[in-house]
């Protein structure tokens, strides 16, 4: 076997296509034949399963600072909670998971989206073999969605299992991850880890090739599918990480049009009980929500009374107002954060558990959390963001209103209500930046920089629960230290190895090159600055 290649079983695909016949069909019609991709009809539903049902959100917002431990002194608790399960004390402390098969483990979340990624190649071969049998066939619609699903794939992928993107140099000394654009046919297949940069690069294809072949028509719920929307706030983020931040405004712009407070979400509704807000949220007729994903996850269960929770300095960062509001943002009202106990910290019903009963009478069946994987609200934010660094600070800031107007906050943003209020002593919520070490190409001037923490702390509001804020950690060099425990401590420094999750025990053991690490110790807990 060679070195840092991976051996990748094809049974994931397999059934994937079993999925789409019924049991008569498995009795009634010979394997070959069940399996065959031969009519656009086929790749349709070939496609509907290639978007992940994985969940990154346990592993993301742990690793993030928006979890802390209720054991520790940053809550002061008496209580000694225990973690819902072992996978969350090692991811809490960034150690590499050893109990790899749990639901939201990092093993879940590398089978599912390669899967995905396989079910795209599956489709991209079956369609080009369709065309090429019938010159008028037109399947660049099919073609289009595969596309896009592969390369959102590759892109979760290496944000959560490598370093984050510094620029076209730099990261091509950072291990990234295999980049898969052939269907498997064999059972066992070698794979090399390629670099960060080079994925980049390779996700930038697939996109520019996709992103123009989507036609909203082609689906029957355009909001369960990479639709014309969805596919350019997809790009503006990417290009957001990549910092083309041309092209984050040119996609953004395709979303939000000429008035973006018109596409936002609207806060303005009172629900009568938390369900009717929680299905709410994620509608698909919601003009903010552009592609969502039901998940299988125990996402919801981690906040039921267990010891790592938005809790501590993490929920000031939220609760200790901003710069036009005090305390909670005005949008978060009435039903909208629960407890067990503010001891164990809040939630929202954003992560609403979905339970689809397999067996009413047994009480079983499958625990679902739907992501809305992008919205107008965020790629607004994308968009202020780029403006901002291309030099048009007024337009940044016009943005960053608008989305305050949209929140309730009934007080105008301006740039100096923005420098009064971020400064270093609010350290709950400013955090200091490390982008210029990891590239010179991304230096922070100090005339920016509050404006940048403003971004980055609407961003943080906007998108708690979905692990968007470790990827925000990560590309800016934001370091976390952590309590764990009441005599334990950690830094996790702008350079650190554990910014990237180590790839699964399993995958290591078929023989992938692993992430590079080192034993790092752990600081003392009395050296560590405590924020009340």
């Amino acid at each position: 076997m060679k070195t840092g290649f991976s051996k990748i079983s094809i049974y994931t695909i397999i059934v994937t296509l079993l999925l789409l016949v019924s049991c008569n069909d498995f009795l009634d019609t010979l394997p070959d034949n069940r399996t065959m991709l031969d009519s656009p009809k086929k790749i349709e539903q070939l496609l509907v399963t290639a978007y992940p049902t994985a969940n990154i959100s346990v592993i993301a917002e742990l690793s993030s600072d928006n979890f802390v431990d209720n054991n520790s002194p940053e809550v002061n608790s008496s209580n000694q909670i225990e973690s819902l399960e072992r996978m969350h004390d090692e991811v809490f402390a960034w150690q590499p998971v050893m109990s790899s098969s749990s639901t939201d483990s990092p093993f879940l979340i590398w089978q599912e989206y390669y899967k995905t990624i396989a079910t795209a190649n599956h489709a991209l071969e079956a369609i080009e073999k369709l065309e090429k049998d019938d010159p008028g066939l037109d399947l660049s619609a099919h073609r289009g969605e595969a596309l896009l699903c592969r390369a959102y794939g590759h892109f979760i992928l290496v944000n959560i299992f490598s370093q984050a993107f510094k620029d076209k140099t730099a990261s091509r000394n950072d291990l990234g991850i295999p980049y898969v654009t052939e269907p498997e046919t064999n059972v066992f297949v070698d794979y090399e880890r390629i670099s960060v940069a080079e994925v980049y690069e390779k996700i930038a294809a697939d996109i520019e090739a996709g992103i123009e072949l989507v036609n909203d028509d082609y689906y029957k719920v355009p909001r369960y599918h990479f639709n014309t929307q969805a596919a350019h706030a997809f790009a503006a983020r990417f290009y957001l990480y990549k910092r083309d931040y041309e092209k984050v405004v040119y996609h953004a712009n395709r979303v939000l049009g000429n008035n973006p407070l018109a596409v936002l979400r609207d806060w303005t509704t009172n629900y009568n009980n938390s369900d009717e807000e929680a299905y709410a949220y994620i509608s698909a007729t919601e003009p903010a929500n552009l592609l969502i994903l039901p998940t299988y996850s125990l996402f919801f269960r981690t906040f039921f009374q267990t010891r790592y929770a938005f809790n501590g300095s993490a929920m000031r960062a939220i609760s200790g107002g901003g710069p036009v509001w005090n305390g909670w943002p005005p949008n978060f009202s009435g039903g909208w954060w629960w407890t067990y106990g503010m001891e164990f910290g809040v939630f929202s019903s954003k992560v609403s558990e979905m339970f689809e009963y397999t067996d009413k009478i047994a009480g079983i069946g499958f625990t679902h959390v739907v992501r809305t994987e992008f919205t107008t609200d965020e790629t607004l934010l994308c968009r202020a963001e780029a403006l901002l660094f291309l030099g048009r600070k007024a337009e940044a800031i016009a943005d960053l209103n608008t989305w305050c107007t949209s929140h309730q906050m009934s007080v105008a943003l301006t740039e100096e209500r923005i420098r009064s209020f971020y400064t270093p002593e609010r350290a709950h919520i400013v955090k200091p930046l490390n982008s210029h070490r990891m590239s010179s190409s991304f230096v922070v001037a100090p005339d920016i920089e509050p404006i940048v923490q403003c971004i980055l702390h609407f961003r943080r509001i906007e998108t708690i629960f979905e692990g968007l804020r470790w990827f925000d950690i990560k590309r800016y060099g934001i370091e976390i230290n952590r309590r764990i425990g009441r005599n334990t401590s950690d830094l996790l420094e702008w350079n650190d190895y554990r910014r990237a999750i180590q790839i699964p025990q399993d995958v290591v053991a078929a023989g992938m090159k692993p992430n590079p690490g080192r034993a790092i110790p752990r600081n003392n807990l009395e050296a560590m600055p405590v924020e009340r």
